[in-house]
């Protein structure tokens, strides 16, 4: 018979060795887990960007039928039918904006906000001869007139009104997800889906004007120019609401540029063509005034970590949603947002404490390159502005 001491040094063995394969089966329990947590995250990723591809797909599907819908059938010309004329813009563009802003996303919700903010407004010859343009450039400012032309429900507002579902209240983001009147907000979702901005008008050259503090994405019709009176367009004493006279409501902490940032941008420099601005550093001014302001929607900064590619708005100012503004959940500061400037992708991340960290930049493969950049204007304009 085996002595106590013995006995008992077996089963303290025997525990200890129990114990070990219990925590050897437990750790490879844990890493099979975190594995398939990783895949499902990763099929999650996947998920989404199909979803936003899909989406995307479908607003130029809808703005191609816009464009077929135009023409008469069997015609040779790009005529458009009566029909068409009285259910699509009522009033005919005059000229196209080459703008800054690549998408909806990023677009200032006003003007004047991110005074380097450049545009080109090219004028139709055929519907604007340059004549009509003279003495325009003797004024500091102008108004201008256009289409909210992303707006994804335009078919139905103007071939089917009783279909459109006009909504009445939109959330405005000062309000944090409040509602208010759609008339009493700048939201591209009207009645009529026309858009009132200023812009500097900073030189006019035949029949294209260099702009500066837009507010317009890239590729806005505009029905008209205006120029901006002083003596009656700016009222003494004019009131606002209340959650209107808040300053710095969507003001971020700060904006923080990492040094691979700047590396990648000075690579994607040596690309870009027809740019607006003159140098890499002139144009991550122009990402820093961008981002000073937290262009996020109200659901994303409700809710940061929840992908959402379900979003119907322009991207200007007035109701708040998603669309544009791809985002991935991963890293210190988690989601990565991108803003897409100049045809270049600019990735960022933002904390709790509203500190802004920029990251990474990369060439947009599919960027639409413009007519007019920096070159067009430098001799007209001098150093002073550009």
């Amino acid at each position: 018979m085996a002595p106590p001491r013995s006995l008992a040094g077996a089963a303290i063995a025997a525990t200890a060795a129990a114990i070990i394969l219990s925590c050897l089966f437990y750790r490879r329990k844990c890493a099979r887990l975190a594995a398939r947590v990783r895949e499902l995250e990763a099929s999650l990723a996947v998920t989404a960007e199909k979803a936003a591809a899909e989406r995307r797909g479908r607003v130029r599907a809808q703005q191609s039928l816009r464009a077929l819908s135009q023409l008469e059938p069997g015609s040779d010309e790009a005529r458009p039918t009566k029909a068409a004329a009285s259910a699509s813009y009522p009033l005919v563009p005059i000229g196209t904006v080459e703008s800054c802003f690549s998408t909806r996303n990023g677009t200032p919700r006003q003007p004047l906000v991110v005074t380097l903010a450049r545009a080109t407004l090219v004028l139709d010859p055929a519907r604007v001869p340059a004549a009509a343009l003279e003495g325009l450039a003797s004024y500091s400012h102008c108004w201008i007139l256009y289409v909210f032309h992303l707006n994804t429900d335009l078919d139905k507002l103007w071939k089917d009104p009783a279909r459109s579902k006009l909504k009445a209240k939109v959330r405005v983001p000062r309000l944090k997800g409040g509602k208010m009147g759609v008339l009493a907000t700048r939201s591209p979702h009207r009645p009529n889906p026309i858009g009132l901005s200023v812009a500097k008008v900073e030189a006019v050259n035949g029949h294209t004007l260099l702009l500066s503090g837009v507010d317009l994405v890239d590729g806005t019709p505009v029905l008209d120019i205006k120029p901006y009176l002083p003596y009656s367009d700016s009222v003494k004493g004019a009131a606002v609401p209340s959650w209107l006279e808040v300053d710095g409501a969507l003001a971020v902490e700060s904006v923080h540029f990492s040094e691979h940032f700047i590396s990648a941008l000075s690579t994607c420099w040596m690309h870009v063509q027809m740019s607006l601005y003159a140098s890499a550093d002139e144009f991550q001014d122009l990402i820093k005034q961008a981002l000073s302001w937290d262009i996020r929607s109200i659901s994303q900064r409700n809710r940061p970590h929840q992908v959402s590619v379900e979003a119907d708005a322009n991207g200007h100012c007035g109701e708040d949603t998603d669309d544009d503004h791809h985002h991935r959940d991963t890293g210190r500061y988690g989601v990565v947002y991108h803003l897409h400037l100049e045809g270049i992708d600019v990735s960022y991340r933002i904390d709790q404490g509203s500190n802004i960290f920029v990251e990474d930049a990369t060439l947009l493969p599919d960027a639409v390159q413009k007519r007019h950049g920096y070159l067009a204007w430098r001799d007209k304009l001098g150093s002073s502005v550009l």
